[in-house]
C-alpha cells in the first residue's frame, strides 16, 4: 500500500519535497511511517519522534495508517 507523507518547513528542505509516497506494508503504523522516511536522503535531519498527524488529526506512534492516508510530519513551531 502507499501513503502520502507531508512536508513542512524544514522537513521539506531537508528531503527536498513538500511531500513523497512512501509504499509499507498492509497493518502499518504511523511509527513504520517514520521509520520509512528515516531512511530517505536528507531525513537524518529530522528529529527521531517528530509531531504526526493522519488526515488532518492527531496521531499516535502506535496507530495503523491504511492506504490512500496523508500523513503529516510537523515540524515545530515557533513565534512571538
Amino acid at each position: 500500500m502507499n501513503v502520502t507523507v507531508l512536508l513542512f518547513a524544514s522537513y521539506a528542505d531537508a528531503l527536498g519535497a513538500s511531500s513523497v509516497e512512501l509504499p509499507l506494508a498492509p497493518g502499518a503504523t504511523v511509527r513504520d511511517v517514520v521509520t520509512a522516511l528515516g531512511q530517505l536522503p536528507g531525513a537524518e535531519r529530522l528529529p527521531p519522534s517528530p509531531l504526526v498527524a493522519v488526515n488532518e488529526v492527531y496521531a499516535s506512534y502506535d496507530g495503523v495508517v491504511d492506504p490512500g492516508d496523508e500523513v503529516a510530519i510537523i515540524p515545530p513551531v515557533a513565534g512571538g
